[in-house]
């Protein structure tokens, strides 16, 4: 690192640009910016709010203003309760990537799960019947 970049630094910094954006800006390693910044006084939360690039000032679902806190990923939402709605009525813009084709041991189907390629039963159901053998232990406690 140069002088010069040391002094960008300190200007980003100082103007309340977060380590990613500053590293992001000159190109170099965050952590190296991190390190300089924690050694030099300039650490913790910006001094000085940055500006906000982002296109969204406002909550997408509702529309009220949101405070941008310092140091932080500009928010997108005013509450969880926006965010759900907003997510729940746009299932299209979700990125779903963690898809899994299983097959159950019970019942031998194929099911999909999200998320967790660990399943081995696709319903409660199967592992019932497989775990304890299903409607035979119902008609012996009864």
């Amino acid at each position: 690192m140069n002088d010069i970049q040391r002094q960008q630094i300190r200007d980003l910094r100082n103007a309340g640009y977060s380590y990613k954006k500053i590293a992001q800006k000159l190109e170099i390693n965050e952590n190296t910016v991190k390190t300089y910044c924690k050694r030099h006084g300039l650490g913790g939360i910006a001094k000085a709010p940055a500006s906000i690039n982002e296109p969204f000032h406002q909550c997408l679902y509702c529309g009220t203003d949101i405070q941008q806190q310092l140091g932080r990923k500009p928010k997108k939402f005013c509450s969880d309760i926006c965010r759900n709605k907003w997510w729940n009525e746009h299932p299209d813009k979700v990125r779903r990537k963690a898809y899994y084709h299983l097959i159950c041991r019970h019942c031998k189907k194929e099911f999909i799960s999200y998320g967790n390629k660990e399943r081995k039963y696709c319903s409660h159901n199967c592992y019932i019947r497989e775990r304890f053998g299903g409607d035979e232990n119902k008609k012996q406690i009864m």
